[in-house]
């Protein structure tokens, strides 16, 4: 009788105006995604008080860090895209096997991270560095982060279900709950505040975990109380191998690149740090500070995937065209002003990470040198979102391998045997350019073209429509 109810109404990404529903749907997550890149930057910055050994083992943690949260989006990304779809299909009971295996599927992750986390986290480290200070608050940190990742992969699954049905409000609820508490524990317990111990870069992990934790509890409760397109049943629950195998088939590709970034991090720190364990602080630098530029995009993603996948699904062309034109032109825009800022503020954006003048010497040529390919990335980020949303996931898998390990590291290890650290920058606005010239020829040729066989189709040849 509900899905009967449900299937007279219209879900609003099949009939809202493109161009508003893009804004509703993206708009409570750029700002969701901004706090996030806040606390980033807040909890680094609290880092770099300790020291700058303190802040390099934050900055080789990344890559790690990169490779569990490349886990819990990606899955994400493919329960989203087949969530979206079956709402539009009107496939009510598929969305809401959907959901069940993918709170499987977050516990899962969670149990494999937290077992490889706590006993290779040293290991980790002694690959990149021999200094024993790095090491130690290295390891203390990632095992920490790993041990209690529980939350990270609730909190990203849960969230998933609300950004499929088109409630991304209260995913920026979640995250901007998180990422408040992150911050506010940051300082209490790296510095031990208010009585609580003094418990240095631990404590930053430990103000990580929490903040997920606690966000992830209210997405729960979200979902069952504000989420009524999708009912979530464990009682008698089994693993659906087809399920899973629909949902992989799109988040896999999406794991993967996020994977090939983790790859690309570590070899770039190691290239940096046989000249200085500087190079490398500054490189974690820049990531905190470009996903000031990234996580708008992201969040822009986030709103646009299931409106595309849902569009797909509900065969309206037009509207999925019109969005993903919107979607381009608010990347670069976005892109454009993060350009103006790493320009012309160069210093001033360092010396929040207490950049000593060394740093400061490595760190402003960087960020410009860098920053360059940001004139390239908005069209590159959107086009790869696309691609998944529709179920193109191994051509955005190909185009991220031939950016991240074809071209850029063998780019960054020749120009290192020059000597000159500087030269190693150049790396990334040469990635960019020759990787978005290749995007866009087969964006022309395999996505334009694919989705009017796809829309021409009687049967999509996916299989979702079993």
């Amino acid at each position: 009788m509900n899905e009967q109810i449900e299937t007279k109404k219209e879900n609003k990404m099949g009939v809202m105006p493109v161009g508003r529903l893009l804004l509703t749907m993206s708009i409570p997550m750029v700002i969701s995604m901004l706090v996030q890149a806040l606390y980033n930057v807040v909890d680094s910055m609290f880092v770099a008080q300790i020291s700058e050994n303190a802040l390099t083992a934050v900055s080789l943690a990344f890559p790690a860090q990169n490779l569990m949260i490349a886990v819990a989006t990606g899955t994400g990304v493919g329960i989203n895209a087949l969530l979206s779809r079956s709402l539009g299909e009107k496939n009510f009971r598929r969305a809401n096997n959907t959901a069940d295996n993918a709170v499987f599927l977050a516990l899962c992750s969670f149990i494999a991270f937290a077992l490889i986390g706590g006993i290779f986290s040293r290991v980790f480290f002694r690959l990149q560095t021999d200094v024993t200070e790095i090491i130690d608050y290295g390891t203390a940190y990632l095992q920490i982060c790993t041990i209690g990742s529980i939350g990270l992969f609730l909190q990203v699954t849960f969230e998933k279900l609300l950004q499929a049905t088109g409630r991304t409000f209260y995913t920026m609820l979640t995250q901007g709950l998180g990422a408040i508490i992150n911050i506010v524990l940051d300082p209490i317990l790296i510095f031990g505040l208010l009585g609580m111990p003094k418990m240095g870069v631990a404590g930053a992990a430990v103000a990580t975990i929490c903040g997920q934790i606690i966000a992830s509890i209210l997405a729960v409760v979200l979902n069952m109380k504000k989420n009524h397109e999708i009912e979530l049943k464990f009682k008698g629950f089994r693993p659906s191998k087809l399920i899973i195998a629909r949902i992989y088939s799109v988040g896999v590709p999406s794991i993967m690149m996020a994977a090939i970034g983790s790859v690309m991090t570590f070899g770039i720190n190691k290239i940096l740090i046989s000249f200085t364990t500087t190079a490398t602080a500054v490189f974690g630098v820049y990531f905190k500070l470009q996903s000031f530029v990234f996580m708008p995009i992201f969040g822009l993603n986030n709103g646009m995937v299931p409106i595309i996948a849902y569009n797909y699904g509900a065969r309206k062309p037009e509207r999925l065209t019109k969005t993903i034109k919107l979607s381009i032109a608010a990347a670069v825009l976005i892109m454009v002003i993060g350009f103006v800022l790493f320009q012309t503020i160069t210093e001033q954006l360092l010396m929040i990470f207490n950049a000593s003048d060394n740093m400061l010497e490595i760190g402003v040529p960087a960020l410009r040198i860098i920053s360059i390919c940001f004139l390239l990335a908005g069209f590159s980020i959107i086009s790869s979102s696309l691609f998944q949303a529709l179920s193109h996931g191994l051509l955005s898998l190909f185009v991220s391998l031939l950016r991240q390990l074809l071209i850029l590291l063998p780019a960054a290890y020749l120009l290192s045997l020059s000597g000159k650290l500087n030269l190693i920058w150049w790396a990334f606005p040469l990635m960019r350019v020759i990787s978005t010239l290749y995007l866009q020829e087969r964006n022309q040729a395999d996505v334009r073209n694919g989705l009017v066989k796809s829309f021409t189709r009687h049967s999509i040849k996916t299989g979702l429509s079993h």
